[in-house]
């Protein structure tokens, strides 16, 4: 059975699979800021995001939080569950940065204790407004029920990532998860969880360690994911 392109999204491509309930994910070298406003292809960008977020999805499952994973079949390729994704982002903020000081009166860097969650509604065409749980239940997009359990795993995953990247000596300042459905109805963490995810500073010297470096020019964006991805794959 071949493989058919089901989606196309900014950095990577869905494929169905041999299995009708498996999927072909493969990490693209793209890269996008601004809503797609920029653009540009980084040869070895999609390898490292592919593997940093294998190793994060197993040390998850580890963790008690499921996860699409079922293998990284190559460099790129992930082969994964089928989910039926729910049209939110999951937003998680450790340290006051981003569209969080743009929009409020908070001090960059401040820490955020406890962590924020902001849920956003995915639709680029609506440029993913931030959701209250009310508009959330009014829509019928989850129910009160799995609302809360997307809380209680988003803050899991925080405590989980937190812990292992300050051992690394970086800084989770915040990240964007997404979640969906399996085929017997089971909330899963779906997407990805990469330097295109997270917010990452430097504990040491304060530096951008993820999109960032491409956003706003600060430097050599395929060394820095080559240095995150060093750290949190070590000798793998």
């Amino acid at each position: 059975m071949s493989e058919e392109l089901l989606y196309a999204g900014k950095a990577k491509s869905i494929y169905s699979s041999d299995k009708a309930d498996e999927l072909i994910v493969v990490f693209r070298d793209d890269i996008t800021a601004f809503d797609g406003g920029r653009k540009d292809v980084i040869p070895g960008k999609g390898e490292y995001n592919a593997k940093v977020s294998a190793r994060l999805y197993a040390l998850l499952e580890e963790h008690g939080v499921p996860t699409h994973l079922l293998a990284l079949e190559g460099p790129v390729r992930m082969r994964v569950r089928r989910l039926t994704m729910l049209p939110l982002e999951v937003i998680v903020r450790n340290i006051a940065a981003g569209s969080l000081v743009r929009n409020y009166p908070f001090v960059e860097g401040s820490p955020l204790d406890p962590p924020l969650i902001v849920i956003d509604f995915k639709d680029d065409s609506r440029h993913d407004p931030m959701l209250n749980d009310e508009i959330i239940l009014a829509l019928g997009l989850v129910t009160q029920q799995e609302l809360e359990e997307l809380k209680q795993l988003a803050r899991r995953v925080n405590e989980v990532l937190r812990d292992l990247l300050a051992g690394l000596g970086i800084q989770l300042v915040d990240f964007k998860i997404e979640f969906g459905r399996d085929v017997d109805g089971r909330i899963r963490l779906g997407d990805e969880i990469s330097m295109d995810s997270m917010r990452l500073w430097d504990s040491r010297t304060g530096a951008s360690l993820d999109k960032d470096v491409y956003r706003f020019e600060k430097g050599d964006v395929l060394s820095t994911y080559g240095q995150v991805a060093a750290r949190i794959l070590g000798g793998e």
